[in-house]
C-alpha cells in the first residue's frame, strides 16, 4: 500500500495543538507534585509522537495515561516510582499485543460500547472544560466563538489564533516572569526497581488496563477508520505500540502515555490531517525539554485556563456528536448503560456493563419471534 503523504502546513501546526487541553494538567502535576524531570518528560514525548507519525503516517496522539496519572500526582509518588509504572504498563501492553489477547477483546467488544465510551469521553472532556472556563468566562466564550468562525480558516486555524491569544494574555498578565535564561538540558537516565513495578501496577496499573484498552486502542482503532476510510490500524498494532513506547521511555525519565479517542478528535478537529501534525508537536516538545525544563512548569501553569477549556470544550462536543451514527433501539440501550454506568463509576465499569447489556438485548431480541410461534 502506497504511503501516506506527510504535510507542514498551518492546519497542521493548528491540528497538533487539539491535544493540548488534556496535556496541560497533568504535566504540571508530574513535574510539580511528584518531581518528574521536564526534560525527560517532554524529550521522550516528543520522541514518541515523532515516531508514531514516521509508523502511522497519521495524526496519532501521545497522551499521558490519565487514571494512572491522577493516582500519581495525588498520592505523591517519586519519579521512580512514575517511571516504573511505565515499564510495567509497557510490559502489560506488549504481552496484550503478541499474544493477541487485544485483538480477541475488540472482536467481542460491541459498536455500541464503543460509541458509548467515546461519548463517556466527551461528556468528562466538556466537564472538565467547564471547570476550568469558569476562571473567566468571558474569555471562554470568545475562545467558542474564535472556534467557530475559524476552525476551517487556512490562514488563521482556529488553535492557533487561541494559542497566541492566549501568549498576549500571559504577556499582558506577566506571565513569561517564569522564563528562565535557555539552558542545555538532556534527559537523565532513570532508574528504579521491580517492587516499584509490582507496586505501582496493584495502586493504579491494573485500573488503568481497561480504561486504555477502551479508549487508547478499540475507540481509537474505530476512529482512525471513521476518519480515513481507506485506512485500517488493528487494536494489535496499537497495543505493540503501547507496549513498545512506554518500555523504552521511562528509562529516561518519561511518563506512562498512551494513545487516545479524545486526542484524535482534537488533532483532527483542529486541522491534523497527516503525520505532519505529530512531527511538529514533537520537534516542539523536544526543543521545550531541552532548552526550557527550567520554565516549563511556570510557563504551563501561567497559560489562561479560560482559553484550554474553550479547546478541550469544542472537542468534547465533537466525541459526543458520534452518538449521531446509532440507529437501533438496542444499539441507544447499550450506549445509554455504557454512559451512565461510566459516569457513575468509571470507564472500565462502563465497558463492562456496555458488553454486559448488549448480549442481554441480544438474547431477548433472539427470544421474541420464537414466543410469536
Amino acid at each position: 500500500m502506497q504511503k501516506r503523504p506527510i504535510e507542514f502546513s498551518l492546519s497542521e501546526l493548528a491540528g497538533s495543538m487539539g491535544d493540548f487541553g488534556t496535556l496541560l494538567p497533568l504535566a504540571i502535576g508530574y513535574i510539580t507534585v511528584c518531581g518528574l524531570d521536564p526534560a525527560g518528560f517532554l524529550v521522550m514525548m516528543g520522541l514518541a509522537n515523532i515516531i508514531s507519525g514516521l509508523v502511522y503516517r497519521l495524526p496519532m496522539p501521545i497522551e499521558p495515561m490519565k487514571a494512572l496519572a491522577v493516582v500519581a500526582i495525588a498520592q505523591q509518588w517519586s519519579p521512580s516510582m512514575v517511571n516504573a509504572s511505565a515499564f510495567g504498563m509497557g510490559l502489560i501492553w506488549l504481552l496484550a499485543g503478541a499474544t493477541g489477547a487485544i485483538t480477541w477483546i475488540a472482536r467481542m467488544t460491541p459498536k455500541p460500547v464503543v460509541t458509548g465510551i467515546q461519548v463517556t469521553l466527551g461528556i468528562l472532556i466538556a466537564t472538565e472544560a467547564i471547570k476550568l472556563s469558569s476562571t473567566s468566562w468571558l474569555l471562554a466564550v470568545a475562545g467558542v466563538v474564535m472556534v467557530l468562525v475559524l476552525r476551517r480558516n487556512k490562514y488563521a486555524p482556529a488553535a492557533l489564533v487561541l494559542v497566541g491569544a492566549g501568549l498576549i494574555v500571559m504577556l499582558v498578565t506577566g506571565g513569561f516572569q517564569h522564563l528562565e535564561p535557555v539552558e542545555f538540558h538532556l534527559p537523565t537516565l532513570a532508574t528504579f526497581t521491580g517492587r516499584e513495578v509490582w507496586q505501582t501496577l496493584l495502586l493504579a496499573g491494573f485500573a488503568q488496563v481497561p480504561l486504555t484498552a477502551a479508549n487508547a486502542v478499540i475507540a481509537t482503532s474505530a476512529l482512525i477508520t471513521s476518519y480515513w476510510p481507506d485506512v485500517k490500524v488493528s487494536t494489535r498494532k496499537l497495543a505493540l505500540s503501547h507496549g513498545v513506547m512506554n518500555i523504552i521511555s521511562p528509562l529516561f525519565g518519561g511518563m506512562p502515555m498512551c494513545h487516545g479517542a479524545g486526542g484524535l478528535v482534537g488533532q483532527y478537529f483542529y486541522g491534523a490531517r497527516t503525520a505532519g501534525a505529530n512531527l511538529i508537536e514533537g520537534t516542539i516538545e523536544i526543543t521545550l525539554g531541552l532548552f526550557f525544563a527550567g520554565s516549563i512548569a511556570g510557563l504551563f501553569a501561567a497559560f489562561p485556563q479560560a482559553i484550554v477549556g474553550a479547546m478541550m470544550f469544542m472537542v468534547g462536543l465533537e466525541l459526543v456528536k458520534f452518538v449521531r451514527h446509532v440507529r437501533a433501539a438496542r444499539d441507544w440501550a447499550v450506549v445509554a448503560v455504557t454512559v451512565v454506568v461510566a459516569l457513575l463509576t468509571n470507564m472500565a465499569f462502563g465497558f463492562l456493563a456496555g458488553v454486559l447489556m448488549d448480549r442481554v438485548a441480544r438474547l431477548l431480541t433472539e427470544r421474541r419471534p420464537a414466543r410469536a410461534d
